[in-house]
């Protein structure tokens, strides 16, 4: 592989974070306590029932699928821009910019949607435990502060802080789960029909349920961006990756079948299709372990989804510091901080972006969850959903023009062309039930919108491409090819890391 240098451009600190650490970040982003309570009653309610649990299952499989490919390219490359960088190898330059200018706009309004969730939790739990009745958006404002603030340092910070609020999510979930499964279930005992694979495919709307499944992992992918701040990126971003997609699918099927366990059958469509959805977890919560442990799964409601917030703050900086440190939108962009590695300026930009968002919602009087969360929820997840079936592509072209040697019958063609097919099929399912997923917002003009603004992104970041194939060729060179070409090297603690480093981005002698 041939090597063009492009001069010096700022490196995010190495070594930063290790497994566990990357791990975190990844299933923050898909925010198990958020999943779990927003997800699994409109499953229930209006999906594929009681058969929910066995929609996670089959969207463990897919997911699992997908990764082995996606894997496959992080192995080769490592650079902070993941999907774009992924795709601008495997399909080119012109659809690698398309790709990236989506994933961006995905990352950046994820975190507004998930401001705007916190802020409901914040403000339903405060006036229902301590009596205080405070406008939404002050909640808001504290936590893209707070996001703001921790994000201009060392990545390893915001991982420890994650990893604090993820353990405390997940161990409330589990302990639900395993106090169900201790006291033999509910009124139905524990049945085994909610996991039967077929039942993935019944009820009122199999179609919804399914995609409220997928749903509830976006994120997961979010493992490659950090391969630059990662100890060994292509031994601990691959493990990452899975750990991330068999973990995170394994605690929803088995959270997911304890819940409903511990309903029963009947009352749990009931509950979920209640004005009180959040009663199909609060429920069997206070029956099997205490009042108390509701007033702390309200708590932990909170905490979960900060830490979702958090992580794709960081997933959004990274994009735009990958783009921006190959001179597109603005360089500024590709700037890193000489003490913390951080992407420091692009963190500005996506808290400004981040704020802009949540300020025009509230200014137009809209409600923090029914509005911002889900309406901005649905426009980055057909966006990333685009993404991450053009990246299952992008493996089968990467490895067929630049690494033939490393072809395999399975990891590098059938599956990441079971995980596209896998993925397109979900990206239908996302426009069939899209209005039913928008729920009161569906009337809005925003979400009438939302198709036209991914086409617009998606078509403007193509165009983008050809022009500057078209006129600026020592610019359309370098899109996507800026990747850590040092990093099965970097095991240990000493290689320079924080100030701008000679990056040399690679370039394929096939045209691309």
């Amino acid at each position: 592989m041939s090597q063009r240098s492009t001069g010096e451009v700022q490196r995010l600190k190495a070594n930063s974070v290790g497994l566990t650490g990357v791990v975190f970040m990844a299933v923050a982003t898909a925010a198990p306590i958020t999943a779990m309570t927003g997800n699994l009653p409109i499953a229930v309610g209006f999906g594929n029932g009681t058969g929910a649990p066995a929609g996670y299952l089959f969207a463990t499989l897919v997911l699992t699928v997908f990764a082995v490919g996606y894997v496959a390219m992080a192995r080769r490359i490592t650079a902070a821009g993941a999907f774009y960088g992924y795709i601008s190898h495997g399909l080119g330059r012109i659809a690698g910019m398309a790709s990236g200018m989506l994933a961006v706009l995905a990352y950046i309004v994820f975190e507004a949607s998930i401001v705007g969730v916190f802020a409901y939790f914040a403000q339903t739990t405060v006036h229902d435990q301590l009596g205080v009745d405070l406008p939404w958006v002050l909640y808001a404002a504290a936590m893209l502060a707070v996001t703001a603030v921790l994000a201009h340092f060392d990545i390893n910070l915001t991982a420890k802080a994650l990893g604090v609020m993820l353990v405390a999510e997940v161990a409330v979930l589990f302990a639900v789960a395993t106090a169900v499964l201790v006291a033999g279930g509910g009124p139905d005992g524990i049945p085994l029909e909610p996991v039967n694979p077929k039942n993935a495919f019944t009820g009122a709307s199999a179609g919804l349920g399914l995609f409220f499944a997928f749903w509830s992992w976006v994120g997961f992918e979010s493992t490659a961006m950090y391969g630059e701040e990662s100890r060994d990126p292509k031994r601990v971003i691959p493990k990452a990756t899975l750990i991330s997609v068999v973990g995170v699918g394994l605690f929803y099927i088995y959270v997911s079948w304890m819940t409903i366990s511990g309903n029963g059958l009947g009352k749990s469509v009931e509950l979920s299709a209640s004005s009180s959805p959040l009663d199909l977890f609060f429920a069997p919560t206070h029956t099997f372990i205490g009042a108390w442990a509701v007033d702390a799964f309200q708590w932990l409601l909170l905490t979960g989804s900060f830490a979702c917030g958090m992580a794709f703050h960081q997933c959004a900086a990274r994009y735009l510091y990958a783009i921006g440190r190959e001179g597109f939108l603005h360089p500024a962009l590709g700037r890193t901080h000489e003490r913390h590695g951080s992407p420091h300026v692009a963190s500005v930009v996506q808290t400004v972006i981040a704020v802009a968002l949540v300020a025009l919602f509230w200014l137009t009087g809209q409600d923090p969850y029914l509005h911002l969360y889900t309406l901005l929820a649905i426009l980055g997840t057909m966006a990333i959903l685009i993404v991450q079936t053009l990246c299952s592509f992008a493996v089968i072209g990467y490895f067929r023009h630049h690494h033939p040697e490393d072809r395999h019958w399975f990891r590098t063609l059938v599956a990441p062309l079971l995980g596209g097919i896998g993925m397109t099929a979900v990206v239908v399912l996302l426009v069939l039930n899209m209005e039913t997923a928008a729920g009161t917002a569906a009337g809005s003009v925003f979400f009438r919108l939302i198709p036209w603004i991914v086409g617009a992104v998606f078509f403007g970041g193509l165009g983008l491409g050809l022009y500057l194939k078209a006129r600026a060729p020592e610019r359309y060179e370098i899109i996507g090819r800026i990747v850590l070409e040092d990093a099965a090297e970097r095991t240990g603690g000493g290689s320079g890391t924080d100030g701008p480093t000679d990056l040399s981005p690679s370039t394929s002698t096939a045209n691309v």
